[in-house]
């Protein structure tokens, strides 16, 4: 459990940085998910940073788990 919210973490952190950094300079556009859904549209850079909280979060609960 603990390696599959360690890997889902870092994959919504990668997904929010990866948003933030094509809203503000144009690259990663291929492999970022925030800026393809019509219900985002307007709303990208908002969506990023929460999927990088997420992200931050699940890493943290991560290591939680694995204290236990």
């Amino acid at each position: 459990m603990r390696k599959f919210l360690e890997a889902a973490g870092f994959l919504l952190l990668v997904q929010g940085i990866g948003g933030l950094v094509h809203e503000w300079t144009g690259w990663f556009g291929l492999w970022t998910v925030v800026h393809r859904p019509d219900a985002l549209q307007g709303h990208e850079v908002f969506a990023s940073i929460v999927l990088a909280v997420a992200g931050l979060a699940v890493l943290v609960a991560s290591e939680r788990v694995g204290q236990k």
